[in-house]
């Protein structure tokens, strides 16, 4: 009998004519190895055939690329939308909040005003020891920091701390200034709007330095 070729490889690898060996092996397998993938990676593979698609997105893969790539700290976490959706809000909440430091370092107001949510509930408290609130006011008090601030914006922001819920979505981190090496503790909350994060609450003081807070 004249067995094909294709069957001799089924029959040496000990696999299902018809399916990759990758689709035989158990789901738990499948996803430690997916998690070894990019984002970008993970879509393309999810469109070569439809067992692909249902492995990368499976919840408990996202969940462990979540916790690879932002916090270990996910226990209690039982995002609605599920771990991806979380993953790639929590991707977006992180680049909206890098383009925040580099407005505040440019010192751009024009781009501080279409970053913010306008509405008069927004608030803002950025080391003058008074809580701003009301859209006018804290673009007026962005003005004012702008420039008046002679040693300048330079920002670094590190150690963040992302937390989503539906569509709020806050950041605690800190940042240390790269000319004095000045240490700010840092919170921006941020509302999902037609498809966009703004800012609705930013808070930074400076880190005290032998018990004593500097503004």
């Amino acid at each position: 009998m004249v067995v094909s070729t294709v069957s001799k490889a089924a029959m040496l690898a000990n696999v299902t004519p018809g399916f990759s060996m990758i689709e035989q092996l158990l789901p738990e397998v499948t996803a430690y190895i997916l998690s070894f993938l990019d984002l970008t990676s993970l879509c393309h593979l999810s469109m070569t055939s439809s067992w692909m698609r249902k492995a990368a997105n499976d919840d408990y893969l996202w969940k462990s690329l979540y916790c690879q790539e932002f916090t270990d700290e996910a226990n209690g976490e039982n995002p609605v939308n599920g771990w991806k959706a979380y993953y790639v809000a929590t991707k977006e909440i992180m680049d909206v909040n890098y383009e925040f430091f580099g407005i505040v370092v440019d010192r751009s107001l024009h781009q501080m005003t279409s970053f913010w949510l306008n509405s008069d509930y927004v608030t803002c408290y950025n080391g003058s020891g008074e809580l701003v609130s009301g859209y006018d006011a804290v673009m007026q008090r962005w003005e004012f920091c702008f420039d008046n601030w002679e040693a300048g914006y330079n920002l670094d922001p590190i150690g963040w701390r992302i937390r989503i819920r539906t569509n709020v979505a806050w950041v605690t981190t800190n940042a240390i200034h790269r000319t004095f090496g000045d240490l700010y503790n840092v919170t921006n909350v941020f509302e999902l709007h037609n498809g966009r994060w703004l800012m609705v609450h930013h808070h930074s003081s400076t880190v005290p330095t032998n018990g004593v807070e500097n503004h």
